[in-house]
């Protein structure tokens, strides 16, 4: 295209903005539905648009395209409504937990996708997972962790061991090494004991889950601690050291 097709196309455009501006086809509403998380002046400053403005000089194509690269955005659908409106709807990812590696925090989704490592006041009650490969397995990981509070309430973080099986880190200071399959059941188990023993508030080394037939408890070098034959029965086996 010459100079001279430039300057008459960049007319005519600039044409057909003043004469649908002029019939009243101007931006009088912004209307975003969806947005709980992303950052509303970054939300602003990619729509770039002011309230006056020709709506026909709006491009929603590209302002979806550029709102799509956003972390927190999962779908994401802009339009023009004639006569006065932008519309945007944000389907937002959903945050899961707290992902540490190399000593930094950062905020994962229920798909593994890290969505920030900034301003992560408003989720530190979430659960912190540890491990290189925490993206891959932690949504299904979290998913079943979530359903058992009363795990959650006791520990610290989850630590994901050569990305075959987690270790939970108590409060306690103990740790509980879970098995590679049947978690859920590992977790109920693990609920149960609590429920009879307290067994995760306990000054222990570590509650082993890992065998389906027993659950095998390991005190601190010198400590003594008796069950008695009751929880034996119950499939726990006490291993003082």
């Amino acid at each position: 295209m010459s100079d001279a097709d430039t300057r008459l196309s960049n007319w005519m455009y600039s044409k057909t903005l003043e004469v649908t501006a002029n019939k009243g086809f101007t931006v009088k509403n912004i209307l975003v539905e969806g947005r709980k998380y992303t950052n509303a002046q970054t939300l602003k400053a990619i729509i770039d648009v002011d309230k006056g403005d020709a709506l026909l000089g709006f491009d929603p194509e590209n302002t979806q395209e550029t709102l799509s690269r956003l972390s927190w955005v999962k779908e994401v659908r802009v339009e023009r409504r004639f006569p006065d409106t932008i519309y945007v709807e944000l389907t937002e990812r959903v945050p899961m937990a707290l992902w540490q590696r190399n000593k930094r925090l950062s905020l994962i989704d229920t798909e593994g996708v890290v969505l920030t490592d900034h301003d992560l006041e408003p989720f530190q009650d979430f659960v912190v997972v540890i491990g290189d490969e925490v993206p891959k397995y932690a949504p299904a990981f979290v998913t079943m962790l979530q359903a058992e509070p009363e795990v959650i309430a006791k520990m610290d973080a989850a630590i994901l061991k050569s990305g075959r099986r987690w270790d939970l880190m108590l409060k306690s200071g103990s740790v509980v090494k879970l098995p590679e399959d049947n978690i859920a059941l590992a977790f109920r188990r693990l609920v149960a004991m609590q429920a009879e023993k307290q067994i995760m508030d306990k000054d222990i080394k570590a509650i082993d889950v890992r065998d389906p037939t027993r659950i095998l408890v390991r005190t601190h070098p010198g400590a003594v601690q008796h069950y008695q034959e009751k929880y034996q029965k119950a499939n726990m086996t006490g291993d003082p050291i």
